[in-house]
């Protein structure tokens, strides 16, 4: 299997914490965003929204990261993190969707506005679209708070795809311009899961290497 990323994008370290909390062998290519790497032809007709990541296994071309953590933990056979079990396997799949459509769409396109634009891509956030993630975020910030107050993870008693989905963009969480002090559970989820080793290890040794392919320079 080979898995293509880019280092420091949320969904690719979503996708490398499962591959390390399974003990997966896979292959990691990891693209320039700023030389345009997933730009090239080559890479879109693996994937052709010119995201990342993508998972190549065999004739199998898979893109959408919480599609390929499911797959992966299915074809290793562990259980753990996604349980055959039908009740937890819906409430990990309803937490998944969740995050895609509500929390970390708000969470994610405030990051990308505020921070992503003016210090990586030169270039002047949205206005509009910061005030309006702003109050999705702070609506939905309060759900998952209040999912969170007598629980340690989001499904059951120990960390499953559902908790790597939730915290994928934890990197941006003192970057953005939010209140996080209403939610005391959602601080603490944060803090604790942050320090997950296998989650811990997928993180940009600095901010100056997102998007860059390691090893190459910058000036």
């Amino acid at each position: 299997m080979k898995l293509y990323a880019i280092v420091g994008s949320p969904n690719s370290r979503k996708v490398l914490a499962v591959i390390n909390h399974l003990g997966l062998d896979v292959d990691i290519e990891y693209l320039d965003f700023f030389a345009g790497d997933n730009q090239q032809a080559d890479y879109i007709a693996l994937n052709p929204n010119a995201m990342v990541p993508t998972l190549v296994d065999g004739d199998l071309n898979l893109w959408e990261s919480n599609a390929i953590n499911q797959y992966l933990a299915d074809k290793a056979g562990d259980e753990s993190l996604y349980p055959k079990n039908p009740a937890l396997r819906a409430d990990i799949n309803r937490w998944q969707a969740w995050e895609l459509a509500h929390f970390n769409q708000a969470f994610g396109t405030l990051a990308f506005e505020s921070v992503a634009k003016p210090n990586f891509m030169d270039m002047q956030g949205n206005a509009a679209l910061i005030e309006w993630s702003q109050d999705k975020l702070a609506r939905f910030a309060l759900v998952l708070n209040t999912h969170l107050k007598e629980k340690t993870y989001m499904v059951g008693d120990k960390i499953t795809l559902a908790d790597y989905s939730i915290i994928h963009v934890e990197f941006f969480k003192e970057m953005i311009p939010f209140d996080w002090t209403p939610f005391a559970y959602v601080n603490e989820y944060f803090d604790r899961l942050r320090q997950a080793p296998h989650w811990a290890s997928t993180a940009p040794a600095s901010p100056e290497l997102i998007g860059r392919k390691p090893n190459v320079q910058t000036s």
